[in-house]
């Protein structure tokens, strides 16, 4: 009897799924992961550090791969730029697009012009003001979230952070346009929502995203910052997590040893993701759109477990039972 490749399998339906537009690929990513995801996995603080990587392929790498004629737009009209979020338009297989992202910056001198891709409340107010000229022309809207955070400094809480990213959030949330979030590194509490409100979101298998830092974690919650692995373990902040918790609709793949080992291929992925995803949603009609975009945002949230867990994550921490 012939050996059956279900990797292989499972994919081939996940095309056919895409290409049928039914309503089961991400069911078909979450059995996929499931089955080979565990192969050469990593723990999470071992992908906080890759992550972090200083090597690591930044959002232009990805662009200049993955899109056609990328052109990039500045300001957000308002009196301000900041090269820690870029955003421009460019041409994906040859459907026009609006490419926003964090930028971290390439080497040192690039990092501290794109202060580490922690960005302020202009690069918030430029995205959105990109979003809404895609909105005006049809374009759907394709986002690269790689930050830390928005920039904490007292520079950004004068100019409004907390608005500019409510105000986004709010936005992109009734956005006209499909938008797809993909998470190439760090996504960092509201500095990675800013733009990471979407109808489709995904993360490279080594990425990370959470509220916090695992290190800001440890020295708020245990107390130690010396505990950021196990912070990093609680948190739930791999790809594989919030897949299961289902925050997340897929993972895409860096190939073995990280992206910053092999970013052609890694670009090759994140293409086919697109790919595979673009054509469903540029085909639903507005309204439902909209309502399967609030759907989702809606029923995030809700989480229960047994006393018996409760008290086993307490015991963890501090070595007994609360």
């Amino acid at each position: 009897m012939p050996e059956i490749n279900f990797h292989k399998k499972l994919k081939e339906l996940k095309k056919m799924a895409s290409e049928e537009h039914m309503q089961v690929y991400e069911d078909l990513s979450k059995i996929e992961h499931k089955l080979f995801g565990g192969k050469g996995s990593t723990s999470a603080w071992e992908k906080v550090t890759l992550v972090r990587h200083p090597e690591r392929p930044t959002a232009l790498d990805y662009i200049e791969r993955v899109f056609d004629n990328f052109f990039e737009l500045h300001g957000d009209r308002l009196g301000g730029d900041d090269a820690a979020l870029i955003g421009g338009i460019a041409f994906f297989e040859g459907i026009p697009v609006t490419v926003i992202a964090h930028q971290k910056g390439r080497n040192l001198k690039d990092s501290i012009y794109r202060n580490y891709g922690m960005a302020q409340p202009e690069g918030y107010r430029k995205a959105l003001r990109l979003a809404h000229e895609a909105e005006t022309f049809g374009r759907p809207v394709i986002t690269f979230i790689d930050t830390q955070g928005a920039y904490p400094g007292i520079s950004a809480e004068e100019k409004g952070i907390g608005e500019a990213i409510a105000r986004n959030l709010k936005e992109f949330s009734r956005l006209q346009v499909p938008v797809i979030s993909i998470v190439i590194g760090e996504g960092g509490s509201g500095g990675a929502l800013g733009i990471g409100v979407g109808d489709r979101i995904f993360m490279l298998e080594n990425s990370v995203y959470s509220v916090i830092s695992p290190e800001g974690c440890a020295s708020i919650l245990l107390r130690d910052a010396s505990k950021a692995n196990l912070a990093a373990e609680l948190m739930k902040m791999t790809a594989r997590d919030l897949l299961g918790l289902g925050a997340i609709h897929g993972i895409i793949s860096e190939g073995e040893g990280g992206a910053h080992k092999d970013v052609e291929n890694t670009a090759r992925y994140i293409q086919e993701a697109l790919a595979q995803q673009l054509p469903i949603l540029i085909n639903k009609k507005v309204p439902q759109l909209l309502k399967e975009r609030s759907q989702r945002l809606l029923s995030m949230g809700p989480y229960y477990e047994e006393q018996e867990e409760r008290q086993h994550f307490f015991s963890r921490i501090f070595g007994r039972g609360s």
